[in-house]
Order: C-alpha cells, then structure tokens, then sequence
C-alpha cells in the first residue's frame, strides 16, 4: 500500500530535533580554541557594526532585528539557519587544500548510527514508498588509486514530500538511511529512490526572513554522503542530479559542478541508474 504523512513536518519541531542532536554534537565534540574564538568574535562583530553605520540602521530595524534573533532561538530555529546561510562558506575553508573528491554542507538532518549493510545494499523504506527506484553505484578510493576497502558511505536523504526520518512524524526511524561498507575492490551499490525538491522548514522565524528578502526556500533534491576510512580524511558531501530545479538557486548555496551526476534509465527498466566514485585524502 502505498504510504502517505498525515501529519507535515513544522519548522518549530524540525528545529528543535536539529538543536538537540548539535547540542549532543557539541558535548561530545572538540573544545575551541580561546585565543581564536577571541579572534573571530571580534571580527564577526566589527563587521557588523560596520554594516550598521554603511547602511545607517534605525531604531525600528536594530528592535526588529533583536525580536527576530530571539524568536530564532526559542523556535530552535538556529542549526537551520546557520546550516542553510552559512556552512557552505565553512565547508569551502576547511577543505580548500583537499585533492580528492569535492565536499559539501552536512546540513542539519544528519544522524550517527544508521543501520549496516554490505556492498550491495537496500536502503530501508516503506512498503510502496513513492519516487522513482534509483540504484547509485560507485567506487571509495585514495588519492592514488588505491581502492579503499571497508570504507564507511553513510548515506541519507528526504523522501518524495521532502521529509527526513527522525525530523518529521509518521516516518519509521531510518527510513532512507543507512551506511554501507565496500568490498574488497572499495565499490558500492545502494538502491533507493530518488528524492525530490523541497522547501527547507518556512514557516518559522528562517521562513519569514526568507519572505522579506524575496528570496525562495527550495533545496535542490539530493543525496547525503558522509564517506570515512582508516587514514583517511573523512568527506561529506551531497549528490545531485542533471536537468533539476533549483539547482542555480539553491538556499543553501551548496551546489557544486562536480556533485552533479546524470542517471540514465536502469537496464532492466526499474527506474534510474546512476555513478559516483569518492576519492578521499590521507589523513
């Protein structure tokens, strides 16, 4: 049977998923240096006060800004936002130096522990879930060649509505999620259905930003990857597809040339099949 949600995901409940997984994240995560931290407040706030007095800021928009701020915060609003406006500019520092494969933004619906599998492997989903059957095979490999086996590919992505498991109600645990290790020869092959567009979580404190700056809300649809090997420098990265939306638009501006992969029809009719090797640096 076919599946439907009854109930839609808010931005409120997505948020507060995201702000509790990134809390966890953050206890368990390394402590910042405090010579830098001192560093890049300074500078984060110096060019704002910058933009204050370019644009002569009024009362009325400094008030309007604080009551957005806080609104942001109480909706647990703030790992969609910064994901969506900001980490691309993060991912590109931190990996400009990387010879392998390109990376891009984790975004704010990943979860650690997703259910194994082999080389070959079925995501888990329901009973008809709607979309077109996708198979998406690929080769983990060093900078040098090596193929790479047991690689971890960690892979997630949001159903035909555009919703996350774990982030949105109605929707078994790890649906659409899961990680796969490669064979000896560091190949893969996942089957699972290709998502489609949808609008980040808008109509939250982020959506009314959006609204007033007349911007749009879509994300391009797409695949996660988070890829990690013994010696090897882990990479995250996002899988897109040719000929869709929003791919020059994107409102998380994480769209690169080379994460845009073309599946043609499978040979044996059932949907699309499409390639994507990984090359990973060493650690």
């Amino acid at each position: 049977m076919t599946q439907t949600t009854q109930v839609r995901a808010t931005a409120i409940a997505s948020g507060a998923a995201a702000t509790e997984r990134f809390r966890k994240k953050v206890r368990t995560g390394p402590v910042a240096d405090k010579e830098r931290v001192a560093i890049l407040a300074s500078e984060v706030l110096d060019a704002v006060h910058d933009v204050i007095r370019r644009h002569k800021v009024t009362y009325p928009e400094y008030d309007a800004l604080k009551a957005w701020l806080i609104e942001v915060g109480n909706n647990g609003e703030w790992p969609l936002c910064l994901d969506a406006f900001v980490e691309h500019v993060v991912e590109e520092v931190a990996t400009e130096n990387r010879k392998g494969s390109k990376g891009t933004i984790e975004g704010p619906f990943y979860v650690h522990g997703s259910p194994v599998f082999r080389s070959e492997a079925t995501l888990p989903m329901r009973d008809g879930e709607r979309g077109t059957p996708l198979l998406l095979e690929g080769q983990v490999r060093s900078v040098d060649g090596k193929p790479l086996h047991a690689a971890q590919v960690e892979i997630w992505h949001a159903d035909a509505d555009g919703l996350y498991s774990q982030f949105a109600p109605g929707i078994p645990e790890w649906n659409l999620r899961g990680t796969v290790i490669t064979d000896a020869e560091g190949n893969f092959s996942i089957r699972t259905i290709q998502p489609a567009p949808y609008q980040i979580p808008h109509e939250g404190s982020v959506g009314r930003l959006i609204a007033a700056a007349g911007w749009h809300a879509w994300r391009p649809a797409h695949l996660h990857l988070k890829v990690s090997t013994e010696g090897h420098l882990p990479i995250t990265s996002q899988l897109y597809f040719r000929g869709g939306e929003y791919l020059d638009s994107d409102i998380a501006s994480a769209v690169k040339p080379e994460l845009v992969i073309d599946p043609h029809p499978a040979a044996d009719g059932e949907g699309k099949r499409g390639r994507y090797d990984l090359v990973l640096d060493p650690a």
